[in-house]
């Protein structure tokens, strides 16, 4: 063995790299992979609980669910919601368990258009939550990154104090308009702006420090620690490990568990890329949105546009099928 082989495997894995400088969070509804990978925080949507959800192992929880829909709603509608909800909090709770944090639980993406609506069912989960012996602290509800759900988020925040979590965030504008609304965490996402560049541009491959959903990232990270905004930055939705390499030193990353495996396996260094002091430096304007600034500014941008739409009527999709 060489050297500099000899010397990479003395090193401790690039998983506990990243963890010295960056709060790492665990991408799944999988409590196994938590146990395995011990991350601070989890964060799951009803994707990854539905994938949950159909494993047996997990049947006990299922049952639970149903159970408490039954007596909860006098329709079959009225029952799906309810043991919906109770499902997210079931194994919310479960994940609570395994990690030291917190963990991220989705209001229903119909609502993403409602303000009231979508304060109302994240009332309910937080009161579900603290039913089951679970204190709001540990719970950031999250919300579409549209203008209701940014303004839900507010609410929520200064009125009752509840922590949010805004998802599907694409585009710089919605990432200042959440810091501007003091909401606790956003969750842009890498991997599927980099999907979209993919397919509706002529360019197919991209190096980690061009990627445009890293790109994007680092501009919302630098912006937040250039002008001292307290909301965290969480990148989200990664295709492959040399994005999270390239995004080191952010706030938090969500990962998922087969990315997480790979960095586990893996003990090449990792290198601290995003820095408050790199931040502070840049050349970047101060801005301020209103409402009809931000719907503009998000309409302008296809790739924002696009996927949003997307993402958003595939999980409306998903859940309109879910069956009690």
């Amino acid at each position: 063995m060489s050297e500099p082989q000899l010397k990479r495997a003395k090193m401790p894995s690039t998983l506990a790299q990243l963890k010295e400088m960056t709060t790492v969070v665990a991408d799944t509804g999988d409590f196994e992979a938590m146990e395995q990978f011990k991350p601070t925080d989890a964060t799951t949507n009803p994707s990854l609980i539905l994938a949950a959800a159909n494993q047996k192992k997990y049947g006990h929880l299922i049952d639970k669910a149903v159970h408490y829909g039954k007596k909860a709603g006098s329709t079959l509608a009225e029952q799906t919601k309810a043991a919906l909800d109770f499902t997210c909090v079931l194994f919310g709770k479960e994940i609570l368990n395994i990690i030291p944090g917190r963990v991220s639980t989705e209001v229903d993406a119909r609502l993403s258009f409602d303000k009231d609506a979508s304060i109302e069912k994240a009332k309910k989960l937080i009161d579900l939550y603290e039913e089951n012996g679970v204190s709001k602290e540990r719970i950031l509800i999250k919300l579409a990154s549209t203008w209701e759900g940014i303004q839900a988020a507010k609410e929520l925040e200064e009125k009752y104090g509840i922590h949010c979590n805004l998802t599907l965030l694409f585009s710089f504008a919605q990432a200042v308009a959440c810091a501007e609304a003091g909401v606790t965490l956003i969750s842009p996402f890498v991997g599927r702006i980099l999907d979209w560049y993919i397919a509706n541009t002529d360019k197919k491959v991209y190096e980690a420090k061009e990627d445009p959903g890293v790109l994007s990232v680092t501009k919302i990270y630098n912006y937040y620690k250039k002008f001292g905004y307290k909301t965290v930055v969480m990148g989200a939705s990664f295709r492959n490990t040399g994005e999270i390499k390239q995004l080191a030193g952010c706030d938090f990353l969500t990962i998922s568990p087969k990315l997480l495996e790979e960095l586990e396996k893996s003990n090449e260094p990792i290198h601290k890329v995003l820095t408050e002091d790199v931040a502070k430096k840049c050349d970047l304007q101060k801005i301020s949105l209103n409402e009809a600034t931000f719907r503009w500014l998000l309409n302008e941008n296809q790739m924002a546009t696009d996927k949003l739409s997307e993402v958003l009527i595939r999980r409306i999709v998903l859940l309109s099928s879910l069956k009690t």
